[in-house]
């Protein structure tokens, strides 16, 4: 979990933090994104709301740690090659927008979103940022075997992965079949490569 920095008063108890984290994703799958609550969320975890107000903003922030960011704290692929390595990458995406709270989540939070720049701007900061990152590695060690020149546009590349896997599930509806994630990282890992 990405936590802000360190503040005031106790230290945080990072139990509590995923009793939240576990709680908003499953009332999210179970009623639905417009009916989970804060207060529902700081009910089912054994917390009082001022504690999930300290980490997060609101519902939309605390929903999308909870539902989209299992992918970004993955170990890191190293198999051998770009390709293995983006189908490792999608993989982790496929799965986590074809969970039950994925679904549930997304339709409210594009909504949210939408109507809040501010919201747009913490998401991309706490959780979209760091994550790229993070990925950055992946394509460092793909220069390094010669797989890719040392200009490819990272940032890019990620949103386009990420955006496939997005439209095809989230958008579309389709359910992911078992070479989905292989295939896409075979269509960028070829329009990036090395020429």
């Amino acid at each position: 979990m990405t936590s802000s920095p360190a503040g005031r008063g106790r230290p945080r108890d990072e139990r509590s933090g995923a009793a939240i984290i576990r709680a908003a994703a499953e009332l999210v799958v179970e009623s639905g994104y417009a009916a989970t609550s804060i207060g529902a969320v700081a009910a089912r975890a054994g917390v009082g709301k001022d504690t999930i107000y300290r980490r997060w903003s609101g519902k939309a922030e605390l929903v999308y740690e909870a539902v989209f960011t299992a992918a970004d704290t993955a170990d890191l692929p190293d198999t051998g090659t770009l390709e293995g390595d983006l189908t490792t990458v999608v993989q982790s995406l496929v799965e986590e927008f074809s969970a039950p709270a994925a679904a549930a989540a997304l339709p409210g939070l594009l909504a949210d979103f939408a109507a809040g720049p501010e919201l747009r701007a913490t998401i991309r900061a706490r959780f979209l940022q760091p994550a790229k990152q993070r990925l950055i590695e992946v394509f460092d060690q793909a220069e390094q075997r010669g797989e890719t020149a040392a200009d490819v546009p990272v940032d890019l590349v990620l949103d386009t992965l990420a955006g496939a896997v997005f439209f095809h599930l989230g958008i579309i509806g389709e359910h992911p079949g078992p070479d989905l994630a292989r295939r896409i990282a075979a269509m960028i890992a070829k329009g990036i490569e090395a020429r």
